[in-house]
């Protein structure tokens, strides 16, 4: 019963051999299964998703926040049990296994084969005792990237509101916003939650916070080099990189145990049974673990060779905490990924001459985890690469440092050629054509008269961005700068913290509604608070034509932002004003952004785009009063600012979506109150029709979230 016909049975054979071996290295706790008692057997957490969705839309709010709780909390005791079934199974079959390298002939696979089952039906009956046959099947892709999204939180922080109850829909509203730091909605739900009585920041928790520790250990191991506290960076830096392992194995188990179900029909077959078992359906999606633990949670690509820039941090910090043995160590590790790597070896060169005769710390060997989790790679890499050479398989591979030699001689040509085209592409400037799914098309007409179109796509180096000039005569830009200067908040707009992003520079805002609200009580004019409302209108109209917008747009959300630099905090800055983001391209990709500037007497304060790898800037916007600068919120737009060094920057930030359902219920608000009081505010009257269903996280299909592949940091607040 040979795999193929061209394919000696003692090479295959021999790589089985290596299979066993790499996976001897695999070093899980055999705890066996908890003793805790689950009454019934677990359903399908898909199906109560569904049904708590169901009750949500038909505003049974009591239902739908038990159902939605329930298939969160199943998912995650399903979860645990497969873990522990596979902690459980993990010595089934291995007397089968290791036969492979004794028998002669074709015999082989048929104890391959035995070993598959007797590990399968191991795992069947422990999964059996707890979980439903539905519950132990797949769910679809739509349902995964929903509870990858957060979107059950979602539902929960509006069901809880709905029923009163505050102190949950608190933590609810905080753990969907840690995954969707751009949903502006979220964004003014939680301000509001830290407006009402009773409401503490204890309450602001992340309910998933402990399936992503790395990332939380990641962050504050940033802010403790930031302060240049070593020893506690490197002592945060350790941890994380004992959780992102911890994570790994956690997923690799994952794995095996839903890799486990092979049909009863796939046994009889003749051909490649145990390559689709172990190589398709375990190898692969072990491999695949490395970008899901490396990806942020709500993002849609991860952060690239994550697990050694964690040891580049780790290795670094202990050698300026004064802890070389550990820097040795850490290094040594590092090295293990970039053999070669002539920084690593300068540093772990300068190390040597720091401990002068200490023999003992010099000769300090890699750490043996490190060391087990590379050498396992490679080996499921050599596998891989063999089923893309005799297999027909298809590999990506998700680390950057897969070492040449593992590739076979027979790809390498291909693999180089690729490479150095890619090298040609990068050096002569060249791009691939961004893609952008937002539904709009630049180019349409201007129907104000005196703007002009300053710069488009091409000026840009983009797709849908755009600058128009003469949106705002110089005293409008008077009358906002001075409602700005009269009655912007300080902090107000991002979580009511003074400088969000940097702490050089003063942060003040203002909205529509706040401005209404001191017209109202006599602390500004009335009609420079309808000017802010009616620029927006006036800017709505702009985008509408121009990027030919297929349906309505809404008002998202409208702000006037001021940044002012600190005297006596620009030495030596090197920060930016606004980190390099996206806007919206995780629940909201439909959407779009612009920014109506308002003065130009500052130092600093450009907007900047960027490739897709947050590096290379592509094009940059000089702010002028009445200039505006429109661009689709999602991947293909990556901007930031570079900081405001001198003086103070405003501009009025707008967000449009074309979702009726994410529109802005303060603007609204604003206008309701005016026409109560008998003033006419200018609206754009919507088209008949023109408005979609609401979109959940969902929204972005697995075409899209798998050709992202960019280091693109996710949006935090206005420009």
């Amino acid at each position: 019963m040979a795999v193929l016909s061209n394919v000696s049975p003692v090479y295959v054979a021999l790589r089985f051999v290596l299979l066993y071996s790499l996976l001897s290295l695999e070093t899980s706790a055999t705890n066996g299964i908890s003793t805790a008692s689950v009454s019934g057997l677990l359903p399908p957490y898909d199906a109560l998703y569904y049904l708590g969705v169901r009750a949500y839309f038909e505003k049974d709010w009591e239902k739908a926040a038990e159902l939605i709780e329930k298939s969160i909390e199943t998912r995650e005791t399903i979860l645990r049990r497969r873990r522990e079934c596979h902690d459980n199974c993990g010595a089934a079959g291995h007397d089968r296994l290791e036969k492979l390298d004794t028998e002669k002939g074709s015999v082989w696979d048929l104890w391959a084969i035995d070993w598959v089952q007797r590990r399968a039906e191991c795992i069947r009956f422990c999964l059996g005792r707890t979980i439903s046959p539905a519950g132990q099947l797949s769910v679809s892709t739509d349902i995964q990237y929903e509870f990858d999204t957060r979107n059950p939180y979602n539902y929960l922080q509006v069901t809880y509101y709905k029923l009163g109850k505050i102190q949950k829909a608190v933590p609810a509203a905080q753990t969907f916003f840690v995954a969707n730091p751009s949903h502006l909605e979220m964004r003014n739900n939680i301000e509001k939650y830290k407006r009402m009585p009773g409401v503490t920041d204890e309450a602001f928790h992340d309910r998933e916070r402990d399936g992503n520790q790395q990332w939380y250990l990641y962050d504050a191991a940033l802010l403790a080099e930031s302060s240049g506290e070593w020893a506690r960076a490197a002592e945060v830096w350790r941890k994380c990189v004992n959780e992102t392992l911890k994570q790994t194995e956690e997923c690799r188990a994952q794995c095996e145990v839903e890799g486990q179900g092979i049909p009863d029909e796939e046994i009889s077959k003749t051909t490649r049974v145990f390559e689709k078992a172990a190589v398709f359906h375990l190898l692969s999606c072990k491999q695949s673990c490395v970008a899901i633990v490396s990806t942020r949670p709500g993002r849609i690509s991860p952060v690239e060779d994550f697990l050694p820039t964690v040891l580049e941090h780790l290795h670094i910090a202990q050698f300026k905490a004064g802890d070389l043995r550990g820097a040795v160590q850490t290094l040594r590790s590092l090295l293990l990924f970039y053999p070669s790597d002539s920084d690593s070896l300068s540093n772990l060169q300068l190390y040597f001459e720091t401990l002068g005769g200490d023999t003992e710390a010099q000769e300090a060997q890699p750490n043996q985890e490190i060391s087990t989790y590379v050498n396992r790679s490679l080996l499921e890499k050599s596998l891989l690469y063999f089923g893309v050479e005799n297999l027909e398989f298809n590999f990506t591979d998700p680390d950057l440092w897969t070492p040449e030699e593992v590739v076979p001689e027979s790809l390498r040509d291909v693999w180089r050629a690729e490479r150095e085209k890619l090298n040609e592409k990068i050096k002569e400037g060249e791009k691939d054509v961004e893609l952008d799914d937002s539904g709009f098309y630049a180019g349409g007409t201007v129907p104000l008269v005196g703007v002009t179109i300053t710069m488009d796509d091409d000026m840009l180096n983009g797709t849908n961005r755009v600058v128009l000039d003469g949106v705002l005569s110089q005293p409008e830009c008077d009358k906002v700068l001075q409602l700005a200067a009269t009655a912007a908040s300080l902090g107000d707009g991002y979580r009511g913290r003074r400088s969000p992003h940097t702490p050089h520079e003063k942060f003040e805002g203002l909205t529509v509604l706040k401005a209404l609200n001191l017209a109202q009580d006599g602390f500004v004019n009335q009609t420079d608070a309808r000017l802010l409302h009616e620029i927006g209108e006036r800017v709505r109209t702009l985008l509408h034509s121009y990027f030919r917008s297929p349906s309505a747009l809404y008002f998202s959300f409208t702000h006037l932002v001021c940044r002012s630099a600190i005297t006596g905090k620009q030495e030596g800055r090197l920060d930016l004003s606004h980190p390099v983001h996206v806007d919206n391209c995780l629940l909201e990709p439909e959407t779009r952004h612009a920014l109506l500037y308002l003065n130009e007497d500052f130092e600093g304060g450009d907007l900047f785009f960027t490739d897709r790898d947050a590096k290379t800037v592509s094009a940059t916007v000089r702010p002028k009063c009445g200039r505006v600068v429109g661009f689709s919120s999602g991947p293909v737009n990556p901007h930031g600012v570079t900081a405001v060094t001198a003086g103070r920057r405003c501009a009025l930030a707008l967000w449009f979506t074309k979702e009726k359902l994410h529109r802005d219920m303060e603007r609204e608000e604003a206008e309701a109150a005016w026409a109560k009081d008998g003033v006419s505010v200018t609206r754009e009257k919507e088209e008949a029709g023109a408005s979609t269903p609401a979109r959940s996280g969902r929204s972005q299909s697995s075409r899209e979230r798998g050709k992202v592949r960019g280091r693109v940091v996710g949006a935090r607040d206005e420009l």
